[in-house]
């Protein structure tokens, strides 16, 4: 019985220890603020067209592609 206590302490202390250790893991960096790097989303709305017809979508399809992912913030509206 006694080594089955001494096992759940190093097991509980085992624990304990590695909570910290995540909580330390470095955070993701910040993002930039909008338009400081062109390489990185949000991208310009003509860039968005003008790769969409690149792969030969159609213009109104191309349009409604580009409107899809402004609303999911990876393109800047068009009239920003």
């Amino acid at each position: 019985m006694r080594r089955m206590t001494i096992a759940l302490a190093g097991a509980v202390v085992l624990i304990g220890m590695s909570v910290p250790v995540a909580a330390a893991q470095a955070a993701p960096p910040p993002r930039t603020p909008m338009g400081v790097h062109a390489d990185q989303p949000p991208f310009p709305y003509a860039d968005c067209l003008v790769a969409a017809k690149k792969k030969g979508e159609s213009p109104a399809y191309a349009k409604w592609h580009c409107d899809e992912l402004v609303k999911t913030g990876w393109i800047k509206p068009p009239n920003a």
